[in-house]
């Protein structure tokens, strides 16, 4: 069962396309997110009876010295049958121009390892070159894309331009690391946080406080069908400074909540303040 494509969330987003205007570096704030996560909803096809967990997103760097993401999502899946708990540990960096990005993944099914992917990807040539070192040595050559952080940039970017929809794609190492997502954003009117917001007593301390609704869909078009329908959706706010709250994962069969619940602001490195 696929649990969470992680930096597709995260910070599950990118930066700037050839086709927009040069405009200034939105400044991302260094931060740790605590998200506590249940289960939404679950059609009788998925079996699933009762989700619970909780993840970690934790985003260091600037725009001179790069991004560094560590995640870790941990859920309790129970079933009429059966409970079990998975582990997903990601750690990535990406390089402050967007050109390279390396990536280690590790996967517990009830403590035990089920899954390491390793590598490190870069661009040359109009194409994405991916070095996978685990689970075994190998290079795939993938179409030019965008790695996590400039998906992210670029979203800022366009919503801050009264942008409401717009379609690009994605390279985040997850899965088998051999592929590239095709995403469609939506994004819905900026507005700001109220005192009325379920999460107010944490996103309180988020500066600036403005924010925009936004749905984003995943597709794996080289396993369509014909007929496309994405792998999942992601909606959340995201606040112009990259931090995301307030979850839907929508993955078909069954969807999670994803409530913020604590927010750690670390000070921006100072050779790059602002």
């Amino acid at each position: 069962m696929r649990i969470m494509r992680p930096a597709a969330f995260i910070t599950a987003l990118l930066a700037g396309s050839a086709a927009m205007p040069a405009l200034a570096q939105p400044t991302l704030t260094p931060h740790r997110a605590v998200y506590d996560i249940v289960l939404d909803e679950a059609s009788d096809r998925s079996g699933i009876t009762g989700l619970n967990g909780r993840m970690v997103y934790e985003f260091n760097g600037s725009e001179c010295e790069g991004y560094t993401v560590t995640f870790r999502f941990v859920t309790q899946i129970d079933t009429s049958e059966t409970s079990r708990v998975t582990d997903q540990q990601t750690t990535t960096y990406e390089d402050p121009g967007g050109t390279s990005f390396d990536f280690a993944t590790k996967s517990y099914v009830d403590q035990s390892l089920d899954r390491e992917i390793r590598g490190s990807a870069h661009k040359a040539d109009g194409s994405t070159i991916v070095d996978i070192d685990k689970p075994q040595d190998s290079e795939v050559t993938l179409d030019a894309t965008q790695f996590p952080t400039q998906h992210l940039v670029e979203l800022i970017r366009k919503a801050e331009a009264g942008e409401t929809f717009y379609e690009t794609n994605l390279f985040d190492g997850s899965e088998d690391a051999d592929r590239i997502m095709t995403t469609t954003v939506i994004i819905g009117k900026e507005s700001t946080t109220s005192k009325e917001d379920e999460e107010f007593s944490v996103a309180k301390a988020i500066e600036p406080e403005k924010f925009w609704p936004v749905s984003i869909a995943y597709f794996d078009l080289d396993k369509a069908d014909g007929e496309e329908v994405p792998d999942y959706r992601i909606d959340f706010k995201l606040h112009e400074n990259g931090i995301t709250r307030d979850l839907v994962m929508d993955y078909g069969d069954f969807s999670m909540k994803g409530k913020l619940v604590d927010l750690a602001v670390f000070d921006m490195p100072k050779g790059c303040q602002k």
